[in-house]
């Protein structure tokens, strides 16, 4: 598995990385939120230490649960009952107390990847593609096809075009789409994204199927 570790202690990250490795498992070390975002979305489970250097890791957790599905277990010394109902509650898949052993941790990392997994392919693969109108968008190959034909679009075009296939029909948040497609909203360039929208839009070639809902965000289909 693709393990992302966000601990910002380096003694503890060593061992947690050691393990990891040692057992066949890629990880990535981020020392500070800010390099999260960047990650996230490559990982299959994030392991988030609580306390951050410049982010509370409880408002971490909270805009990973905006931008991806990827299992997240809390590893913190924050053991009140407080805390663990509270990293619970924004979306934690599993939440352990420091010390811990290394290979309890292990086990409960591999214990909430699997059930990931299991919900995903509980899901169908149907899932997987979308079609509104003659609009098909096949999340898993990354492809688009309007009227039975390919389109050719850039990463981030295909991005933002998946980021609002997921929600066919729903009003989706400037913001949510700037943090789902670029990881962090306040990394991002706005007027980039006005860019990209208008070469999807030319690219799709369809009026009126992608449509800017005034001072929120937009729609896809409905």
């Amino acid at each position: 598995m693709r393990v992302l570790v966000v601990e910002d202690d380096d003694g503890v990250a060593d061992a947690v990385l050691e393990a990891l490795a040692a057992h066949g498992h890629t990880a990535i070390r981020a020392a500070r939120a800010a390099e999260v975002w960047g990650n996230a979305h490559d990982a299959d489970v994030v392991l988030l230490d609580l306390g951050l250097p410049d982010a509370d890791g409880l408002d971490v957790l909270r805009r990973l649960r905006r931008i991806t599905s990827t299992p997240v277990l809390v590893l913190t010394a924050r053991g009140t009952e407080r805390d663990v109902v509270r990293g619970l509650r924004l979306g934690a898949d599993d939440y352990v107390v420091k010390p811990v052993r290394l290979r309890e941790l292990l086990a409960r990392m591999e214990a909430v990847a699997r059930r990931a997994r299991a919900g995903r392919a509980d899901d169908g693969a149907a899932a997987d593609v979308v079609e509104i109108e003659d609009l098909q968008i096949d999340l898993g190959a990354r492809r688009a096809t309007v009227g039975g034909r390919e389109i050719n679009l850039t990463v981030k075009e295909f991005e933002i075009l998946a980021a609002l296939a997921r929600r066919p029909g729903a009003a989706v948040s400037r913001q949510q789409l700037l943090d789902e497609v670029w990881g962090d909203a306040y990394l991002a360039v706005s007027r980039s994204l006005d860019v990209h929208l208008a070469a999807l839009r030319a690219k799709l070639g369809r009026p009126g199927l992608l449509t800017t809902i005034r001072g929120f965000g937009f729609r896809l289909g409905g």
